[in-house]
C-alpha cells in the first residue's frame, strides 16, 4: 500500500506538453514549456503510428529541448505531442528481485510475471556516499578462483577492473565468480551484450544456483544508447539497495566500455566535440560518477565492484581503459596469448594488481605470494631463451628454480568452469607446490 501511495504522490497535478519541432537522426528537438523540463526529464512522444515513445532530455538549445529516444523514432514527425512525464526516473527495488532478469526500464524480461515493487524509491543518478561517511574496505572476499583469491586478493568494498579483448573469457570468468563468491548478493549488468548470449549466460554459465542470489540487468547491443547507459546506472542502483540492507554485494558489469560508447553516442548527438578516439568530454566525467558509487557504504553493507573493460585491438592503453584504470582499486589483465595456449582463466598475474591486497592478507600469505610472483617473473624474463634452448641450466639459480616450478604453477593458475577453490585451500595448495620444490 505504501508503494502505491508513493506512486500516487508522483502523479503531477498539472500536465505539461510541447510539440516536436525537429528530428535529426536520433536527436529530437521539442518546443514547449521549458520551465517544466530539466536535464534528465522524461517525455512521452505520441507517434503517428499509434506508438508512444519515451525520450529523455539531454540538453537545451535556444528555446528547444534536445531529447534522445529509448527506442526507434518510427512514426515521429514535426508536430507530434510530447508530454512531460517525470523529472527523473525512480525505481523501487526489493529483495523479491533476486532470481529475476530485468531490462534498463526496470521491467521483467524473464517471463516470470510482474516484478514486485519495494517501498523506498531509488534514483538511477544517486550520488556516492560522502568520503568522510564511507567505511573502509574490509577483509578479503572469497571469489572462488585460485588465481584471484591468492595473487590478486580482493577486499570487500574494493573495485577491480577486468581488462581483456573480445573472446578471451571475461564472461565465463564472471559467471564462475557469481556462482562461487561468498558475497550475499550478486548484481550483474550485461551492457550492450549480444542478444543470443544473454540466455546462454543465464542458463549455462550462471546456472540455477547462481541465479538464486542474483539480479541480472540486460541491455542488448541493438538497443538505444540511452537504454545501454541506463542499464549500467540501474545495475548500480539495485546494488545500492542491497548495500543499504547491510548486505555485502558483488556488482559485476560487462562492460564499462559499452557504457562509454553509449555516452559517446549521446554526446556526439548533441554536438559535443570528439576527443581521443571520438570519445567526448562527458564520457570521462560520467565514468567516475558511475564507478565511485561502488565501494563501502555508510553502514555495514558494501559493494564490491568487478567491471570489465573491452580493450580495442588488445590495446590496454586505449582511452577508456586508461581512464578506468586510474579510477579503480586494481586491475585484472587477461591476455589472448595465454588463452591461445589453453590456460583459463587467461589472467596475466604479473600485469595484474590489487591495491588493497597487502592489507587483506596475513604476513605469511603475503610472503608466499611474493615468492611465487618472483618465480613467475623470473621465468617470464627468460621464457624466449628457454623455448629456443638458448638458456644453459646452472647459469642462474633463480631461473633454474623457476623452470622447476613452472609446470605446477601453470596448473595451479588454470581452473575449470565447474571447479571452485576457497581462499584457505588456495593458499594451502600454493604452499604445497612451493614446499615440494624445496624438498
Amino acid at each position: 500500500m505504501q508503494a502505491v501511495l508513493a506512486e500516487l504522490n508522483d502523479i503531477q497535478s498539472v500536465q505539461h506538453y510541447g510539440r516536436v519541432a525537429s528530428v535529426q537522426g536520433l536527436l529530437v528537438e521539442v518546443a514547449g514549456p521549458l520551465h517544466a523540463m530539466s536535464v534528465g526529464s522524461r517525455l512521452m512522444i505520441e507517434g503517428r503510428l499509434g506508438r508512444n515513445i519515451q525520450a529523455e532530455v539531454i540538453g537545451f538549445k535556444a528555446d528547444r529541448a534536445l531529447c534522445l529516444p529509448f527506442s526507434t523514432l518510427d512514426g515521429v514527425g514535426v508536430g507530434c505531442k510530447a508530454t512531460v512525464v517525470s523529472d527523473e526516473p525512480l525505481f523501487h527495488p526489493t529483495s523479491a528481485w533476486l532470481g529475476r532478469v530485468i531490462n534498463a526500464m526496470g521491467e521483467p524480461i524473464d517471463g516470470k510475471g510482474p516484478l514486485p515493487q519495494g517501498i523506498q524509491p531509488y534514483s538511477v543518478r544517486n550520488a556516492p556516499p560522502l568520503p568522510h561517511q564511507r567505511g573502509r574496505v574490509q577483509g578479503p572476499i572469497d571469489l572462488g578462483l585460485r588465481a584471484l583469491n591468492t595473487f590478486i586478493t580482493c577486499c570487500k568494498g574494493q573495485r577491480l577492473g577486468i581488462f581483456a579483448g573480445s573472446g578471451v573469457g571475461k564472461s565465463v570468468m564472471m559467471s564462475m565468480i557469481a556462482r562461487n563468491t561468498e558475497a550475499d548478493v550478486a548484481v550483474i549488468g550485461l551492457i550492450g551484450e549480444r542478444g543470443r548470449e544473454v540466455q546462454e549466460f543465464i542458463e549455462d554459465d550462471l546456472g540455477e544456483e547462481g541465479m538464486k542470489r542474483a539480479v541480472v540487468v540486460v541491455a542488448t547491443s541493438d538497443e538505444s544508447a540511452l537504454m545501454r547507459k541506463q542499464a549500467a546506472l540501474l545495475t548500480m542502483t539495485v546494488a545500492e539497495y542491497f548495500r543499504d540492507q547491510d548486505q555485502d554485494v558483488l556488482c559485476m558489469m560487462d562492460s564499462v566500455t559499452r557504457f562509454a560508447m553509449a555516452q559517446r553516442e549521446i554526446g556526439l548527438s548533441i554536438g559535443e566535440p570528439p576527443a581521443a578516439k571520438g570519445y567526448t568530454p562527458t564520457v570521462f566525467s560520467e565514468l567516475p560518477r558511475l564507478l565511485e558509487r561502488a565501494g563501502p557504504g555508510a553502514g555495514k553493507g558494501s559493494i564490491t565492484g568487478l567491471f570489465t573493460v573491452l580493450v580495442e585491438g588488445d590495446d590496454h592503453n586505449e582511452p577508456v581503459a586508461d581512464a578506468v584504470r586510474g579510477i579503480l582499486d586494481g586491475h585484472i589483465v587477461m591476455e589472448r596469448s595465454i588463452a591461445e595456449r589453453g590456460r583459463y582463466p587467461a589472467i596475466n598475474i604479473l600485469k595484474s594488481i590489487s591495491r588493497t591486497m597487502p592489507g587483506c592478507n596475513l604476513p605469511d600469505q603475503q610472503k608466499l605470494i611474493q615468492q611465487a610472483r618472483g618465480l613467475l617473473s623470473a621465468y617470464d624474463d627468460m621464457e624466449e631463451l628457454i623455448r629456443l634452448g638458448a638458456y644453459r641450466p646452472g647459469s642462474d639459480p633463480l631461473v633454474d628454480r623457476a623452470i622447476r616450478y613452472q609446470p605446477e604453477l601453470e596448473a595451479y593458475l588454470s581452473q575449470g568452469k565447474g571447479e571452485t577453490t576457497d581462499r584457505d585451500t588456495g593458499f594451502a595448495m600454493l604452499a604445497e607446490i612451493l614446499g615440494k620444490g624445496e624438498d
